[in-house]
């Protein structure tokens, strides 16, 4: 194996395993710190090694067993080694590895419950879980969350200590337990998915590595508890990713919802979808994700745009905005109510979502209102929105989006 075929060889496989290593040595080292640098350490040998050596048959197994030795040997020269050695004893030992509770096979699954523990605060949860499970940067989460991204890491190095400080410990929750971490975790692996189907950043819109982990998660919590919410997230990220093939032209540019070749959609992922829909149905209970998958639902079900049930999506919305009053989702209804009502009655709306400020810093609530502006021949005030949202935006394929209707304009 060449030097360049063994790079290649060594970022596919930190670009595929890296997450579900870094989970397994959490749980093998019982510290986020020592795992991040046994991670480190690992791959940092794997460059070393494999252009020489070739690349192991489980490169999975390989970086786990090297970054848990390198950890045994870091820690046999630090001082307190009386303190370590029973730990280095079992850390030693291959047929030590601790058991995985047979409700939770899946380190990466495993970790997110353990972030998600209720002694830390709902916010630091769900960041500290999309960096270190979810391998997203401080910015795309600070994205997510329509904040900055120092905020961010801050939030993550206080749970971070609390961890450590209050010796949370990182087990698993008993089956009974599971029902009071389930928000937390349906929402991590949601923003995990979103990342992937409309990334923060980067050449691609899409990062189809990260929907995949996500609707693999998904998948994993449909095995482990019996949940309408579960089979509603599961559902609408099958949805979504069923469109992934017409949402980008060959140049990589966006092709909107209008606009796509609905022949490419994948028919198999939306049967499956409706399925999991009609499902959570039977449970009676109309949560956020059964909601939106509903929504998501409608379009699928569309032969196009216009043929699209916008009253029943505004419907939809509505309820969805009662149990789930968020700016963004304001603003989704308010573009709902725009394909029903007109230009008009959907700017309205939307300037009504963006008038406490919390979409101040969201490039598309601004490219929302520029389009409405647009349509209705206001042509200066559109001008304005979509220069502000330009001004936000970092996606490549957005920008030029938003700079060809910038361009038809000017």
């Amino acid at each position: 194996m060449t030097e360049v075929e063994a790079r290649a060889a060594l970022e596919a496989v930190y670009r595929s395993e890296k997450r579900r290593v870094l989970a397994t040595l959490i749980r093998l080292l019982g510290s986020f710190d020592a795992a991040e640098e046994a991670l480190h350490e690992a791959f940092a040998t794997a460059a070393k090694r494999w252009p020489g050596e070739g690349v192991p048959a489980n490169p999975y197994s390989w970086l786990v067993s090297t970054g848990r030795y390198k950890t045994v040997d870091r820690w046999r020269r630090q001082a307190r080694l009386a303190n370590a050695l029973p730990q280095l004893a079992l850390l030693a030992d291959p047929a030590s590895e601790p058991a995985i509770p047979d409700h939770i096979r899946d380190d990466e699954l495993r970790l997110i419950f353990t972030c998600c523990h209720p002694d830390l605060p709902a916010d630091a949860r769900i960041a500290l879980t999309l960096r270190e499970v979810g391998g997203l940067t401080t910015e795309e989460i600070a994205r997510a969350y329509l904040t900055r991204a120092p905020t961010i890491a801050q939030r993550i190095v206080r749970a971070k200590a609390k961890l450590r400080d209050e010796a949370i410990p990182f087990e698993i929750p008993p089956p009974a337990d599971l029902p009071a971490r389930i928000e937390s975790v349906l929402r991590v692996i949601y923003l995990i998915f979103n990342e992937g189907y409309a990334a923060t950043c980067g050449a691609e819109l899409t990062r189809a590595d990260l929907s995949a982990e996500a609707i693999r998660l998904g998948r994993l919590m449909g095995k482990l508890m019996e949940d309408p919410e579960v089979k509603s997230l599961l559902a609408l990220m099958l949805l979504h990713e069923a469109r992934r093939e017409s949402r980008v032209d060959a140049a990589g540019d966006i092709v909107l919802l209008e606009d796509q070749d609905r022949s490419q959609w994948d028919r198999a992922m939306i049967d499956e979808a409706r399925a999991l829909i009609d499902q959570a149905l039977k449970a009676g209970r109309l949560g956020p994700y059964l909601l939106q998958a509903a929504i998501a639902g409608e379009h699928a079900a569309a032969v196009s745009t216009e043929s699209t049930d916008w009253r029943q999506v505004v419907s939809l919305y509505d309820i969805l905005a009662l149990v789930d009053p968020s700016p963004v989702v304001r603003l989704n209804r308010a573009a709902a109510i725009s394909m029903r009502d007109g230009a008009e009655t959907g700017l309205a709306a939307i300037d009504a979502a963006m008038d406490d400020g919390g979409l101040d810093a969201y490039h598309l609530a601004h490219a929302a209102r520029a389009d409405m502006l647009r349509r209705l021949g206001r042509d200066g005030e559109a001008t304005n929105a979509y220069r502000r949202a330009l001004a936000l935006v970092r996606q490549p394929a957005e920008r030029r989006f938003l700079e060809r209707r910038l361009a038809g304009l000017e």
